[in-house]
């Protein structure tokens, strides 16, 4: 009988309960020796593979395992390894692995970027023109593991050479061939390695073909699987797309490859247009990303048992694999220990484990009918309609708000010229001031004062006196290093987003419910589910608290509608734009509170703001233009003299940058260090007339920066800004790094300002 196969993409690392995580960073302290490192690694690698065989999975990913992050596993599996890493031949050893993820005190860490428009950071490749070699068969060991120890016939997961090539950097375009020709060959070692151990299938994830790439762009690609497919004839490759629709859907399915996924839930109106338009080919196997892999919701199996009879329309059953739309990565493990949701939500809710459950019950739902899995349905369809007539989702309060927005709502009273005047009357800073982004760190102290809290063991006032002397003890830091404009330091935050969540109406949030950020980084994504509304203020207490502690300026600290979006897993019965603007009405609250309290310099953090961004350009205009607007409801109705900041991660500010300046900010930090200065060169040929602060020195790395990197940091932003425009301060928060470690660089920035200074205002 032909039968549709259950697929996987890719499956979580970080453990039911981020062993994984805890694994890592006891390796890095020198908890553990590396032998041990390496055993417990194997064992929550091997347990991921058990369930996911248990559960029914026909096609298993193996190799999507990572100490740290894929591309650059597969970085070293190259050879590529810049040179200030010291890296002598042969297999690389883990000190130098994680040298290039976190640096060193000789060497700064490779730059690290979203992943697409995900939360995910991998860490970016970089291409120096040395030979490159195969250090070892990454995918060739994981396949024999699981083989072995299992007896599963895994699928290796690699990602595919163009998108390698393209999320790569170092190379110019005149370089590209050069590079092209250095790295195919050492996929067909690769591939062909994996065909004589008999590999079936090899799965090669290729989503930079949803994006805006040229049709020259497509016959390179052409070109490359040419040669894939003439070295490893035997070997099946599944050629894997996911985040959107691809864009050349009848060249790519010209291409010599046995196997094309696509994606149809993120993009699913282009791909199921073009399979019915221009069909399928006969001779390749279809993987339908059908249950969403970026979002926390169960699927409306009923509906997605209709698609995939549409599709077996257009191809035949036995050429089609039910699987998530993309890895599962971006999820957590599993529900089954949130004991503390409410039942409304948590039946709603599918993690990775579950939704691996939906694909089996999909399988099984085409082939006996709904019959044979009626009570999967049942309990599906009941869940969805409980959260969709609940009364979080259709609160009365919130609704009309959002639809009586006008234009005014949008705008600040003055231009920004006339109005950082005020601000420069008022605040009277000097020259080249000098800032941190917002946070201090997060001691042993700080979290076991907040455990305490959350199990009942400490009262509130007690807490909150513990905030007080974390605040009181940071204030005194900060006058004493020399700083300009303070921050209170989110002793009382876990997290940025998380914070507001679990103050405003409409957020829920799991015990578990991690996913990986970047490294060892996990983040509990806040669940919006309902309608956003405004409670009560949520910062005023510690901002007002802190100021009353100096003279200086402290900085009311808040996180944008944007960024808590994109943070977040959102509701899926409204659009994106929706939602923002219920943030957006109720973070404006928490503005006017502060300024009320005054406050009088207040941060709206938009980290997160480009990762929103459609990979296709030509939706680009459409989230910009609802985007910079969420930004600015939230922002607009303060006084002229109130000043706002805000800040954003690794931005590719070239991009958009003009939408960065549309967001009105009086002033904007941004997070540059890692690319070693890269994007000051944008302002060669974009200018920018607002204030900005370039990060100068890389927070996410555990070294302490010296004066004169600082100062070159500076130098270099200065070559090509406004002077009386520009600040000074570190690329991000500083809540991951050391007291000592903090305070020393903190000391070198503005001691490397002050020289600034006097260089460029000589003394009469």
């Amino acid at each position: 009988m032909s039968v549709i196969k259950s697929g996987q993409l890719g499956y979580p690392r970080i453990g039911e309960r981020r062993e994984w995580k805890k694994t890592l960073e006891a390796f890095w302290a020198g908890k553990i020796k590396e032998t041990d490192f390496l055993d417990q690694m194997e064992q929550i690698r091997l347990f991921h593979l058990q369930k996911q065989k248990e559960i029914g999975i026909d096609l298993i990913p193996v190799g999507d395992f990572s100490f740290y992050d894929h591309m650059l596993d597969m970085a070293i599996m190259f050879g590529m390894i810049p040179e200030r890493f010291n890296y002598n031949g042969g297999v690389v050893p883990l000190q130098t692995y994680f040298s290039m993820a976190r640096g060193n005190q000789t060497a700064v860490a490779c730059e690290m970027t979203k992943w697409f428009n995900t939360n995910y950071h991998y860490i970016v490749p970089e291409y120096e023109g040395a030979k490159l070699t195969l250090t070892e068969n990454k995918p060739l060991n994981a396949y024999r593991e699981a083989k072995e120890k299992l007896g599963i016939e895994g699928k290796p997961v690699l990602v595919g050479p163009y998108t390698f090539i393209k999320l790569s950097k170092g190379y110019v375009r005149t370089q590209l061939p050069a590079f092209i020709l250095q790295l195919v060959p050492l996929y067909v070692q690769i591939l062909q390695e994996l065909e004589k151990e008999g590999v079936e299938w090899v799965q090669l994830d290729e989503p930079f073909l949803v994006t805006s790439i040229t049709k020259e762009e497509m016959k390179t690609i052409a070109y490359i699987y040419k040669q894939l497919h003439e070295a490893a004839p035997k070997l099946c490759i599944m050629l894997q797309t996911y985040f959107d629709s691809v864009e050349w859907y009848s060249d790519l399915m010209k291409l010599p490859v046995q196997g094309i996924g696509l994606d149809f839930v993120h993009g699913l109106v282009e791909n199921l247009q073009n399979l019915k338009t221009v069909g399928f080919p006969y001779d390749k196997v279809l993987g339908v990303g059908l249950v969403d892999g970026r979002n926390v919701w169960r699927s409306n199996l009923h509906e997605k048992l209709e698609l995939v009879k549409t599709i077996s329309n257009f191809v035949p059953q036995d050429r089609l694999w039910l699987q998530p739309s993309c890895s599962l990565l971006h999820v957590p493990v599993t529900t089954k220990y949130e004991t503390k949701l409410e039942l409304e939500i948590k039946n709603a809710l599918a993690f990775a484990d579950e939704k691996l459950d939906e694909i089996i019950s999909l399988v099984k739902g085409f082939h006996c009918g709904e019959s044979t899995v009626v009570e999967a349905f049942a309990n599906n369809e009941k869940a969805l309609n409980q959260l969709a007539q609940s009364q979080a989702r259709n609160r009365s309060n919130v609704h009309p708000f959002v639809n009586q927005i006008q234009a005014h709502h949008f705008h600040r009273n003055l231009p920004f010229r006339e109005r950082y005047k005020k601000q420069q009357s008022l605040l009277k800073l000097p020259f080249l001031p000098t800032t941190t982004i917002g946070s201090f760190p997060q001691t042993s102290e700080v979290r076991q004062a907040r455990q305490k809290w959350r199990k009942g063991d400490w009262g509130t006032e007690r807490y909150d006196e513990s905030i007080k002397e974390q605040i009181k003890k940071w204030i005194k830091i900060q006058e004493e290093i020399g700083l300009d404009v303070f921050v209170h330091g989110e002793f009382e935050r876990t997290d940025m987003v998380e914070f507001f969540g679990e103050k405003l109406g409409g957020f829920a949030f799991t015990q578990y419910g991690w996913v990986q950020s970047y490294g060892s980084r996990c983040v509990r994504p806040p669940i919006i589910y309902g309608d956003v509304e405004f409670l009560d203020p949520m910062t005023v207490k510690e901002s007002v608290y802190a100021q009353s502690l100096t003279n200086k300026p402290v900085k009311g600290m808040i996180t944008g509608p944007v960024t808590i979006l994109n943070w977040s897993f959102i509701r899926n019965d409204l659009s994106r734009q929706q939602v923002a603007y219920q943030i957006a009405l109720a973070l404006r609250k928490e503005v006017e509170a502060l300024e009320a309290a005054g406050i009088k310099i207040i941060q709206v953090d938009e980290p997160a703001l480009r990762e929103g961004l459609p990979l296709k350009k030509a939706a680009w205009n459409d989230y910009l233009d609802w985007a910079v607007k969420a930004f600015r409801l939230t922002t607009s109705s303060v006084k002229d003299t109130t000043q706002i900041h805000t800040h954003m991660c690794y931005c590719e500010f070239h991009d958009f940058i003009d939408s960065i300046s549309e967001l009105d900010a009086d002033v904007i930090s941004i997070e540059t260090s890692r690319s070693h200065g890269e994007l000051v060169s944008s302002f060669t040929d974009h200018s920018y007339n607002k204030g900005i602060g370039l990060g100068v020195y890389d927070i996410h790395s555990p070294r302490i920066p010296s004066f004169e990197e600082i100062t070159n940091m500076i130098e270099r932003g200065l070559q090509v800004l406004e002077p009386t425009l520009f600040w000074i301060n570190p690329d991000c928060g500083l809540k991951t790094r050391g007291i000592e470690e903090t305070i020393a660089s903190l000391q070198n920035m503005v001691a490397a300002a002050t020289i600034a200074r006097k260089q460029l205002i000589p003394s009469p």
